[in-house]
């Protein structure tokens, strides 16, 4: 190596030291606004703590993917940027699939693998435990239950959750705007299931007709999915008091941003629902969230673990609102990252609008694994790494990073050793979390489940259908007038638009259903 190759000219900057392949690298991450320390340069087989590796706070809403193999370390990278977007009056989702995140609330403790990866990297680590909140689907686990009304929900993402076909989804579609229209609100799963059931009944077989394209033979596929559904134990993830998106934009009093740790271990087996239901999060907070354009900093920053269950199987049109959520909300200061093994794992139009990128470790042991590092490979810019060597060749808390820079353009590739993270890496005690849960404010909230007057209880009211009086003949060529039908204007103010009680307190209140993207519910709030 010769001397201009390791020496840089006077006005050294960070990496100065390295040789000038490596120094250039370390020239793309030298950013002058706030920014997350993600870990130091790595090259040629050594670390290098000099030429620090960071993603500007500014680009953290213009998305990203976290991904690798099992055990290469994603978990913790997660946990190191959302403590650091905390520090920062920035708050945070993470989806706890494995039920290790929950120690983010506790300062970790110093091993000697901490005190060992900090001194590799430079870092001035201090143990910190960060504001937190934790949350559980339906109260399945330790947390804050977490429920959706079906109306809320939507047709689209409960399609998907049934495993419904395009025409079933699209019948299902029909089933929301019957109900809309009629006034009979789909709270939970028993709402829904006796719509369906009233409109594949005798009774209700002439309503059915006024549904358009929904066949009889639809509206029995449906009914023994919603069954089934209820056989499985789904039901109580539907209800009220619905869960607040809102609640997920909280700053703690002294300014740092709450962490939301939304606990999934207790759902593993139930994949496809609870990808759909953090779906329905992100869906809610872009229907609810003004456009800010591009903020100093993002509102949250939305981690998506097992992204992949989220794309398989998906209708055309579940895919193209998954991508326009994505690009829309950009602008409203959500920045959303998703956490999966490889990049194919995401479709290609949602992948192109991931614009910071940190790559663990792939395997190759075999010829499909071997086909995704060619096409991860594929996915980066070029780099003066061997990236299918590289990418099989990092340890654990090691990864291949390129971000977003603060003009928009992308850095260069770098590998990176990470820091570690100054929290506990690991769950919290299973009483010391039930106890943070208790003293939450917002247990008193959501923790009791309320099962008030909807469209369950109006149609178990509902009186028979009398048998009709005989009556003679009509004259031919004459027709029976038909019953009156109510006008629309009659149709919409008795409707489900303008006849709801609140979700909390059973008042009743005035309410606009606008359904948007995945056929969601806009709430006024």
């Amino acid at each position: 190596m010769s001397d201009s190759e390791s020496v840089p000219p006077a006005g050294s900057g960070p990496g100065a030291a390295l040789p000038a392949p490596a120094r250039q690298i370390a020239s793309g991450y030298a950013f002058t606004g706030p920014a997350l320390d993600l870990g130091a340069l790595l090259w040629d087989g050594r670390c290098h703590q000099d030429a620090p590796v960071r993603v500007p706070l500014s680009v953290l809403n213009r998305h990203g993917l976290v991904a690798g193999a099992t055990g290469t370390g994603k978990t913790k990278t997660l946990q190191l940027i959302a403590e650091q977007l905390s520090a920062r009056g920035v708050p945070v989702f993470l989806a706890d699939v494995k039920g290790d995140l929950s120690g983010i609330a506790r300062p970790g403790t110093a091993d000697d693998r901490v005190r060992e990866r900090s001194a590799e990297v430079g870092q001035e680590w201090r143990p910190a435990g960060f504001p937190a909140e934790f949350y559980a689907l339906g109260g399945l686990g330790h947390g804050i239950p977490v429920r959706a009304t079906v109306t809320s929900f939507g047709p689209v993402l409960l399609a998907k959750a049934l495993r419904l076909n395009q025409t079933q989804e699209q019948s299902l579609g029909l089933v929301f705007h019957y109900a809309d229209t009629r006034g009979l609100e789909l709270i939970d799963i028993k709402d829904l299931r006796a719509v369906v059931a009233f409109l594949a009944s005798d009774e209700g077989r002439p309503e059915l007709r006024t549904v358009g394209g929904l066949s009889g033979a639809t509206a029995g596929v449906i009914l023994r999915a919603l069954t089934a559904f209820e056989a499985q134990g789904m039901a109580d993830f539907f209800g009220e008091p619905e869960f607040d998106t809102a609640d997920l934009l909280r700053t703690a009093p002294d300014g740092r941003g709450v962490v939301s740790v939304l606990e999934l271990a207790a759902v593993q087996d139930r994949p496809l629902l609870f990808s759909t239901f953090l779906m329905w999060l992100l869906a809610d907070l872009f229907h609810d969230l003004p456009e800010i354009g591009d903020p100093e900093r993002p509102r949250l920053v939305f981690f998506f673990d097992e992204a992949h269950l989220l794309f398989q199987d998906a209708s055309r049109a579940f895919l193209e609102s998954v991508t326009r959520t994505v690009r829309l909300i950009r602008s409203k200061g959500v920045g959303v990252f998703f956490v999966t093994q490889t990049p194919k794992d995401v479709p290609g139009d949602v992948l192109a609008q991931l614009g910071n990128r940190v790559q663990h470790a792939l395997r190759a042991f075999t010829p499909d694994d071997d086909k995704a590092l060619r096409a991860t490979v594929r996915t980066f810019p070029r780099s003066g790494y061997d990236l299918a060597e590289l990418l099989t060749g990092l340890g654990t808390g090691e990864a291949v990073v390129t971000v977003l820079g603060e003009g928009g353009a992308p850095t260069p590739v770098a590998a990176v050793r990470l820091r570690a993270p100054e929290s506990l890496m690991g769950p919290l005690d299973a009483v010391v979390l039930d106890e943070a849960v208790r003293g939450s404010a917002l247990h008193a909230r959501y923790a009791q489940a309320v099962d008030r007057e909807s469209a369950y209880e109006k149609l178990s009211a509902r009186p028979p259908r009398a048998a009709p009086a005989p009556a003679p003949a009509p004259a031919r060529g004459r027709r029976k007038a038909p019953e009156e039908e109510p006008s629309l204007v009659e149709q919409v103010v008795e409707s489900g638009a303008f006849k709801s009680l609140a979700r909390s307190v059973g008042r009743q209140l005035g309410r606009e259903i606008t359904r948007s993207l995945f056929g969601t519910a806009r709430r006024r709030r």
